[in-house]
């Protein structure tokens, strides 16, 4: 059975986003196991007494059950360059834990610090997170992302980005990209600059 994946952003005393990463876990075992109750995680969340202070990353893993719940602290680490790579085949609609096809890829990055991958012509997401991209003072992200991260689903629901089709000849049109995830905020994540979007 495959098993799934929630990595969930803990600071300043409160898990975030939390009824986002429900909907999707909840989504994710309706599709695949059939299961329609639905789990709350925060009735599965404790935060180890001598880390409620800190910024952390928490990890769950999940089946038809809770599998395992890691805590670890967070330290953002800057992507300032990108390796564009191509994959038409993959798939990662949904937070799988079996990583193995985005690692493959992951190593195709050369002397950048992560990828961009085109799928079907189309810009999607970065190895592990959504990207966006800043024309004037507004924001845009792909489309049709491998997996739509619960921090873009918010921005976009917020109307603080704008989902567009995006291709590599489109990359001129923007001054700037970022990468946001469940851990990195727009104003967290490094300016990656267009030119260094290496196609």
């Amino acid at each position: 059975m495959c098993l799934f994946i929630e990595t969930i952003c803990y600071e300043n005393g409160k898990f975030h986003r939390i009824e986002l990463h429900n909907g999707r876990l909840n989504r994710t075992r309706s599709h695949f196991l059939e299961l329609h109750s639905n789990f709350q995680l925060e009735l599965f969340l404790s935060v180890p007494a001598h880390l409620k202070d800190k910024k952390l990353k928490c990890k769950v893993v999940y089946g038809t059950g809770i599998v395992s719940i890691e805590y670890g602290l967070y330290t953002n680490k800057p992507v300032t360059s990108l390796q564009i790579v191509r994959d038409d085949e993959i798939d990662y609609s949904f937070k799988y834990e079996d990583r193995t096809k985005l690692n493959a890829l992951f190593q195709l990055r050369g002397q950048c610090d992560d990828i961009l991958i085109v799928k079907n012509g189309f810009i999607t997401d970065t190895s592990f997170a959504n990207i966006i991209f800043r024309k004037d003072n507004y924001w845009y992200s792909p489309l049709n992302p491998l997996l739509r991260g619960t921090r873009l689903e918010g921005y976009v629901s917020e109307g603080r980005i704008t989902p567009t089709l995006l291709q590599t000849k489109d990359l001129p049109l923007f001054t700037e990209a970022r990468i946001i995830n469940a851990l990195i905020s727009i104003e967290d994540s490094s300016v990656i600059e267009i030119k260094d979007i290496r196609i």
